[in-house]
């Protein structure tokens, strides 16, 4: 048992971890660039949440810390499959 959830957290670290890393990384994409100066002036005119870039950089954001929570709960599983060896 203690293998088996020392495994499956382990798994759960990496995939979690690199899957929030790689959200992260293309939420900040789109904002860091400037774009298209006509579509930016279109949407400068929009209500703040409204903006595509904005929805897109929010979504990204809420799924990179989903992945980062599948992380953390594979650090949960490490530590109680080491507890179990106590």
């Amino acid at each position: 048992m203690q293998l088996l959830l020392e495994t499956c957290g382990i798994v759960a670290i990496v995939i979690g971890g690199w899957r929030s890393y790689a959200m992260a990384r293309e939420a900040l994409g789109p904002v860091a660039h400037q774009g298209d100066p006509t579509r930016t002036a279109l949407e400068a005119g929009r209500p703040i949440l409204e903006r595509t870039r904005v929805r897109l950089f929010l979504r990204r954001v809420a799924i990179s810390l989903g992945w980062l929570l599948v992380a953390g709960y594979g650090l949960y599983l490490v530590a109680v499959g080491q507890e179990l060896t106590s």
